[in-house]
């Protein structure tokens, strides 16, 4: 049976695949890890993995590189009717089955938690079938606080497990208690916009500034 933790964002390039190369940093030590991005649209410009691949210091044996591939740099679900397909809940699943259950697995969407991803169906849904619990990627700054917290409930109401939050930015005290506060969850770091955004850098700050508690081993 897989096991993992899925990240999410309050929006599109908030920073979701460096903190999952932090990630990948963070708990490697703690046992085998791996990283997944199921969803890429604009592929010919942002090759997520091969970004975790580099900035998380990864092994081979560390990346699922499976996945829906799609050319335009927009949601799912028009990257995929540009393309002339539909993206579909049980393809998604039918790779999933194959992560080797020999690791915990990173797996990072593809913009927001209400990204669509065909007609009817959203990133929540995807979420849902996969049973991760989810961990929110946020700004520091101005309009995080709605942000975010419009984020976790619209995770709440599909009864999703939540993790925790990583503010991305300028540490903001006031807008990370608001976040603790008012969404119940802790923030388990508060991830600098790195002058040397280097697998050096990023490392050293997953294993100074990244959930001291180990909060995110717990869920």
């Amino acid at each position: 049976m897989q096991r993992g933790l899925f990240v999410t964002g309050t929006d599109t390039g908030v920073g979701k695949t460096v903190a999952c190369a932090a990630l990948m940093h963070r708990y490697r030590n703690a046992g085998p890890v791996g990283y997944w991005k199921p969803i890429q649209t604009g592929i010919e410009v942002d090759d997520d993995t091969s970004v975790v691949r580099d900035l998380g210091a990864c092994s081979d044996a560390e990346i699922f590189d499976e996945g829906i591939r799609l050319e335009r740099p927009v949601s799912p679900h028009l990257a995929a009717r540009l393309a002339g397909a539909s993206i579909a809940l049980l393809d998604l699943e039918a790779m999933a089955s194959r992560l080797p259950a020999d690791r915990g697995w990173i797996v990072e969407g593809a913009g927001g938690a209400l990204v669509p991803l065909n007609d009817n169906r959203f990133m929540t849904d995807w979420m849902v079938r996969l049973g991760f619990p989810v961990l929110v990627v946020a700004r520091s700054g101005l309009g995080t606080i709605n942000h975010t917290l419009l984020t976790l409930e619209a995770l709440r109401a599909r009864s999703l497990r939540l993790a925790g939050v990583v503010m991305v930015g300028e540490p903001n005290e006031e807008n990370r208690r608001a976040i603790e506060q008012y969404g119940r969850l802790a923030v388990v770091g508060e991830m600098p916009l790195l002058a040397d955004l280097s697998a050096a850098a990023l490392s050293q700050w997953a294993m100074s500034g990244l959930d001291h508690d180990k909060l995110l081993l717990a869920v």
